[in-house]
């Protein structure tokens, strides 16, 4: 689904935009032990936005293809769905189009579907969500999943969550550190601005996401902005308990509202 906007990097793409520090994330999550030579080639979708997946991260590492995204909002039970249409675009976009009508089988890398959940909410520290899960007439843990199947991987990266996985990457665990402390901010009743400025300053103090913060001090608060205002607006409209919560975001960012502007009219609506 195109949007009308140019691909904008996140604080959480931004910070594993580089091969190490993404070679060092995947080792950590999926348990491998690839080495630094390992060849990294990022082929993430710039002109996509799915529903409220901004922090995507799409590459190939030896022989599979990863799609890696950090979600902040609620997490949507509909998310096999979206990302095999996510998928699908990736490998478009990665394979020659006229090899697929060569005799010979052509082979491709192996899909592996990661979400980081790093939201508000509780969520377990590990599940899975199977496309299979939607088709009609299903049986429960039936085994024949019809002619098509996809799993996404879910991992709760919030403090306290998966502490084995986070520890083992250096950036994560600094990432996480920096999310914890912006949010402690809030809560404690600092502007987003007060305590992303807190946040950083905790960070370069205690030598955390050097020499990330020195590079990119003054993008992290407009990158943040977004992420956190947007979560927000999905999660007024769902307080409602509609479904169609974060299509209805969808629908005012591409008719060209701003973040805040789909605050005020979601709110608007609630409050009817």
């Amino acid at each position: 689904m195109g949007a009308n906007r140019e691909y904008k990097s996140s604080v959480f793409t931004k910070l594993f935009s580089e091969a190490g520090a993404l070679l060092e994330l995947y080792n950590a999550l999926s348990g491998s032990n690839y080495g630094s030579d390992t060849e990294i080639e990022i082929n993430t979708l710039e002109d996509v936005l799915f529903m409220d997946m901004m922090n995507d991260i799409s590459f190939t590492v030896g022989e599979k293809i990863v799609v890696l995204i950090e979600h902040m909002a609620s997490i949507s039970e509909n998310l096999p769905l979206r990302l095999l249409f996510y998928i699908a675009r990736v490998y478009e976009k990665i394979i020659d189009k006229k090899a697929v009508y060569r005799q010979k089988l052509m082979k491709i890398p192996a899909p592996e579907l990661i979400v980081l959940y790093n939201g508000k909410q509780e969520f377990p520290d590990d599940k899975e969500y199977r496309l299979s899960d939607a088709f009609v007439d299903m049986p429960e843990h039936s085994e024949k999943y019809g002619s098509l199947d996809l799993t996404v991987r879910v991992l709760n990266i919030n403090a306290g969550h998966n502490e084995d996985i986070v520890r083992r990457s250096i950036t994560l665990q600094g990432y996480v550190v920096f999310i914890r402390n912006v949010r402690d901010g809030v809560d404690r009743g600092l502007d987003l601005a007060q305590a992303v400025t807190e946040a950083v300053e905790y960070c370069e103090e205690h030598q955390i996401l050097q020499p990330f913060f020195t590079t990119h001090a003054s993008e992290v608060l407009n990158m943040l902005t977004t992420e956190f205002n947007l979560e927000d607006a999905i999660t007024v409209w769902k307080e409602e308990g509609r479904e169609e919560g974060e299509i209805r975001v969808l629908t005012l960012l591409e008719s060209g509202y701003s973040l805040e502007e789909v605050k005020a009219i979601l709110q608007r609506e609630k409050e009817k």
